[in-house]
């Protein structure tokens, strides 16, 4: 696993997004949040936590985020 972003981007249908402005946000995105996710694990590491487990933290949170098509 990478901290950089895909190759391609799937969309629900199987096939890559090819809109430019789409991937264009989503190269941003994946920027912001990458640098957001490392500054997070690197503060929490160096404060004591294990890594382990910051990892384990990161990766709960990340499949308990609701999905946006889901709501009413």
């Amino acid at each position: 696993m990478s901290l950089e972003p895909p190759e391609s981007w799937p969309g629900s249908d199987g096939a890559p997004l090819a809109c430019r402005e789409k991937l264009k946000m989503l190269a941003e995105n994946h920027r912001e949040l990458a640098q957001v996710m490392r500054d997070a694990f690197e503060d929490a590491v160096l404060m004591g936590v294990d890594e382990a487990e910051m990892r384990r933290i990161l990766a709960a949170m990340v499949a308990a985020l609701p999905s946006p098509k889901r709501r009413s």
